[in-house]
């Protein structure tokens, strides 16, 4: 099974990986870039509507803009989360008024956004949201909210302008009622704070934010007080789809870099590394022919849940076959400890450390096979309230 790519799809393709080609030269700071692709209409290509600074373009052509993207080794983004999270969640439930004011600057590559939704003690239960948004009813900002909280795991928290925020707007509610989606500027001293969480790579990709009475707009809720679950069980509909293929292509990269290692030490030679080296292989061609199944179509509201599965166990096991065909050499860093670089590690052992935790973000392993369980098996609900 396979996209039958058209002449016209391959003018695309040759479109797309010119102007790749002319515009990743040097390093380009991560806003430049994301400017860059707004000025040329990469951005907003699957937006089921256009007329935002965006250009659309068909199931295939998107999937062609992912994997050049993906094969010519171009920045991550950070962009990411306006166009493919909150973009389309405006589409479907936002006003015109938000429309409005929120997608030219996200088409243009100007603001850059985070998610908060996962808090301390809650894990990837997202019904167990404490933070609290307050409606004033004084003469400074009438409707307005007030938010008081705590995020955490909040992925480019320190470079977002803005964070779509879902919490408790009615008192006393509990699990999945009294939410609400609200949209709040990142740009608040003393009510917003960002403090990075180190991570056994030592780098520091997700955050935790702290929400100390920070304003929320009244405009600035999104599907209305109250509908705030059903607005991210939306959102999270399309947190996986197109990316999941332009995402493979970068893991064939990395494993054919295990690959090559592998020959180069004689780690291939062993029989049990062969078969697992092969078994990783053909679990990302069936990983392939999954997501080109399931892409676009109208199938279980479990499907994105079986695609995580498979591709956060699956890279799992390529970091660990990463440093396993390196032998003992995999416990040495790359360069000669230094104050001055402390914690330097090359690719096969950061994608080993990284990797750990891709059965746990964006809702663990555990969290995946209950949504399996309940929505396409059919299972009873898991209890509540067991000690």
């Amino acid at each position: 099974m396979d996209f039958a790519f058209g002449p016209e799809d391959e003018s695309f393709r040759r479109e797309a990986r010119a102007w790749l080609e002319e515009h990743l030269t040097g390093a380009p700071g991560r806003r430049d870039w994301e400017r860059e692709l707004g000025k040329a209409g990469w951005i907003g290509l699957g937006w089921a509507e256009d007329g935002y600074g965006n250009r659309r373009a068909d199931l295939t052509r998107q999937v062609v803009w992912a994997e050049e993207y993906a094969r010519s080794g171009a920045p991550a983004r950070s962009g990411h989360i306006g166009e493919n999270l909150l973009a389309p969640t405006l589409i479907a439930h936002g006003t015109p008024e938000q429309k409005r004011r929120f997608l030219p600057p996200v088409a243009e590559g100007r603001e850059l956004w985070c998610q908060g939704y996962s808090e301390p003690g809650a894990g990837s239960d997202l019904a167990g949201v404490r933070t609290r948004a307050v409606r004033e009813t004084g003469a400074g900002s009438p409707g307005a909210y007030r938010v008081t909280g705590q995020k955490i795991w909040t992925s480019l928290a320190h470079e977002a302008d803005w964070c779509f925020v879902l919490a408790r707007t009615e008192p006393g509610s509990t699990r999945h009622h009294g939410l609400s989606f609200l949209l709040v500027a990142m740009d608040q001293p003393g009510r917003v704070e960002v403090r990075p969480i180190r991570q056994l790579t030592g780098t520091s990709d997700f955050n935790e934010v702290y929400f100390d009475g920070a304003l929320a707009r009244a405009g600035h809720v999104v599907g209305g007080e109250g509908a705030g679950w059903k607005v991210a069980m939306s959102l999270l509909g399309f947190e996986r789809g197109v990316s999941t293929l332009a995402q493979q292509i970068g893991f064939a990269g990395e494993l054919g870099r295990v690959l090559r290692t592998a020959a180069a030490t004689g780690a291939d030679r062993d029989p049990v590394v062969r078969e697992r080296l092969v078994r990783l292989w053909a679990e990302l061609r069936t990983m392939r022919w999954n997501a080109l199944r399931t892409l676009g179509g109208s199938g279980s509201e479990a499907a994105p849940s079986v695609a995580k599965l498979l591709w956060g166990g699956w890279h799992r096991r390529l970091g660990e076959a990463a440093v396993l065909v390196r032998g003992a050499a995999a416990a040495v860093g790359p360069a000669d400890w230094s104050a001055a670089l402390p914690y330097e590690l090359d690719d096969s052992q950061h994608l080993f450390l990284f990797s750990r935790a891709d059965t746990i973000y964006g809702g663990s392993d555990e969290i995946q096979r209950t949504i399996i369980a309940e929505r396409a098996l059919g299972l009873p609900k898991e209890p509540r309230g067991r000690p």
